[in-house]
């Protein structure tokens, strides 16, 4: 094996080559371009674009369909992850497929269906118009698409885990008296906290930049139903590159918070084991 690796150094080099080369030009110059494109009417321009009104609304109900979604999407993670690796029932095939769906299926095709179920052509609409429940072009919408988008995250990332780890550890609590909480507290938890936590980044990261779907039930409502990613679209079809280009400068700060945080899991979940 040691042969094999001194032998092959120049193609080793290559592949770094290549692959340095790949991420210069798919990211490394893109994220620059941001950058410069941002600041090049200065500092005050810049400024003025990221405190716009519609810009902070933007930005908030982004944050807060994240949040939600990361909510929603952790308990979910948590009990669907539970469910598949700790339980055996009928459908726990189909339970896994149904988790995966939104993996597969264009977000854009997940914002129709909300339509058609939500809609005025669907036959829930009169229960929705008598509760005064808006769903399509309004806030919950979005938050659903983005739940919808996300949500096996968190579950994709704790179920290899819970497999690997078993159930000796919780079956030997369990003869000592533990109840199901304090099983999952003090045996389960510390095992998968960091899959955990890395899921929860993975969701957050997904959360922030979704478009798709979330373009097909927000109607374009500015400063109601955009987030970052819509207004950011309206900018520029507007011809309004500069402050396209400084609004989307907040979503890379957030994304390189957000990869930050990710290196930080990934390194403490090692050095733990």
């Amino acid at each position: 094996m040691e042969k094999r690796r001194e032998d092959s150094g120049p193609f080793k080099w290559l592949l770094i080559g290549i692959s340095v080369l790949f991420l210069v030009i798919m990211l490394v110059v893109p994220l620059i371009t941001v950058i410069t494109e941002a600041l090049r009417k200065g500092w005050e321009f810049y400024k003025e674009a990221i405190l716009d009104e519609y810009t902070v609304k933007a930005f908030w109900l982004t944050v807060e369909a994240t949040v939600l979604a990361l909510l929603c999407n952790s308990v979910f993670g948590l009990f669907a992850a539970w469910a598949l690796t700790r339980y055996h029932f009928k459908g726990k095939k189909v339970l896994t497929t149904l988790i995966d769906i939104p993996v597969t299926v264009s977000p854009i095709i997940a914002g129709l269906i909300y339509i058609l179920t939500f809609g005025k052509q669907s036959p829930l609409y009169p229960l929705l118009k008598a509760w005064d429940i808006k769903i399509v072009f309004a806030v919950p919408g979005i938050v659903l698409a983005t739940i919808f988008v996300t949500f096996p995250f968190v579950s994709r990332e704790l179920i290899p885990v819970l497999e690997a780890q078993g159930t000796d550890e919780e079956e030997a609590a369990a003869l000592m008296g533990a109840n199901g909480l304090t099983i999952f507290r003090k045996v389960t938890f510390p095992h998968i906290k960091w899959a955990f936590l890395y899921g929860v980044v993975l969701c957050t990261a997904r959360a922030m930049g979704e478009f798709g779907a979330v373009s097909v039930l927000s109607g374009h409502l500015r400063g109601k139903t955009n987030t970052l990613p819509l207004h950011i679209e309206i900018l520029f079809n507007e011809f309004q590159y500069v402050p396209a280009f400084a609004v989307s400068s907040i979503l890379v700060l957030m994304a390189v918070i957000i990869l930050i945080l990710r290196s930080i899991v990934e390194y403490l979940g090692k050095k733990e084991i």
